[in-house]
């Protein structure tokens, strides 16, 4: 019998090796253009996460200006950008044009990805935005109603609303054959770690693709430290009892990699390669190059409604920034488990190869 594939969408790797022309045009020094972008629609939440590293930020009651953002994405279309995922600093979904801004990024021939809380997930938004996204994946982290209150900062009813939603998204996704993926994901908290299987119950019974089971990775300005030093060696077996819940339609991604890094002491690159490839944007507009770094000037490129983005990423700002990165930042400083970090270790990898590599 053959052996499923637990992790087919690569989520406890990195999918750079698929885009080999534009590896090689960076490597021959060019200035390109991001495969991926993450944009934050709203800087206000719903839930208070007692793990939100992004709660530095302030939950800030602000939204992407819809027009000159619908006229950036035309842009962004037409310069190659190849996906943009929504999420960010606060809650997406929470933006009164959300459905017009995916709209319009598929239109423009962009992929599309919302990472949600997934409370405002209606039947009607859901038949919006579905039929125009690649995937949708939802953060629940835990397996009961009193401890979800407790860990996402909301009432014990959202449980079992997001459980709902979750039901009505997967079946309008099989109804209409629709091609977005519905996931899952759950951070593994002590809090919750004894409820992780019966998750898998839950988001399996609903109708999800998937349930991510990831480490938390602390944010050197995130305001808690509650999780600050979590130990995982003693939940890896965690790993082997959800292997169970796997099967034709139906897996648990236990990202075992992400988890080891949380214990090695250093990392294999020495600088951070990674930024050329992606961009970030927060709820104002602002253009970083890190999603890690909100705040610091350095990885400010510049605002989209006060420039293009051709000009914004041409521009000497980025350039200085860049020239930060590459030649005074130490990447030991960020937090172990950044977006970048596995695409950094296969660039640095290709910029500093080992020895014998001819003798494929």
């Amino acid at each position: 019998m053959p052996m499923l594939k637990t992790d087919k969408f690569r989520i406890d790797s990195q999918k750079l090796m698929f885009h080999p022309r534009l590896v090689a045009e960076w490597l021959d020094g060019k200035n390109i253009y991001p495969v991926f972008m993450e944009i934050s629609p709203s800087g206000s939440c719903n839930h208070r996460c007692l793990f939100c590293a992004k709660d530095y930020m302030g939950y800030q009651p602000r939204f992407q200006q819809t027009g000159k953002l619908l006229e950036r994405l035309t842009e962004f279309g037409s310069l190659g950008i190849r996906s943009i995922m929504y999420s960010g600093e606060g809650e997406p979904l929470l933006h009164p044009d959300i459905a017009k801004i995916i709209q319009r990024t598929s239109s423009v021939g962009i992929d599309v990805a919302v990472a949600t809380n997934g409370v405002l997930l209606s039947q009607k938004l859901a038949e919006q935005i579905l039929p125009f996204m690649s995937w949708i994946k939802i953060s629940i982290n835990a397996g009961s109603a009193n401890s979800y209150a407790s860990i996402h900062g909301t009432e014990p009813t959202d449980f079992d609303l997001v459980l709902e939603n979750i039901l009505s998204a997967a079946q309008l996704i099989k109804d209409r054959d629709l091609k977005c993926t519905l996931g899952t994901q759950a951070l593994l908290l002590p809090e919750n770690v004894d409820e992780m299987e019966q998750l898998a119950v839950w988001v399996k019974d609903a109708g999800a693709s998937y349930l991510v089971i990831k480490p938390y990775s602390h944010h050197h300005k995130s305001h808690t430290q509650k999780y600050a030093e979590v130990d995982y060696a003693p939940y890896l077996k965690l790993s082997e009892r959800l292997e169970r819940f796997n099967d034709s339609r139906f897996s648990v991604v236990f990202r075992m990699n992400t988890i080891m890094n949380t214990i090695k002491t250093e990392r294999s690159y020495k600088r951070c390669l990674a930024l050329p490839f992606w961009a970030y944007i927060d709820s104002g507009g602002n253009v970083w190059g890190c999603n890690a770094q909100l705040g610091d000037e350095h990885f400010l490129y510049g605002n989209i409604c006060e420039e293009s983005f051709f000009d914004i990423w041409q521009g000497e700002r980025r350039k200085r920034s860049l020239d930060f990165v590459s030649d005074v930042m130490d990447p030991e400083g960020c937090r172990m488990n950044c977006r970048m970090d596995k695409v950094n270790h296969y660039l640095w990898e290709l910029k500093h190869p080992s020895g014998h590599v001819n003798f494929i």
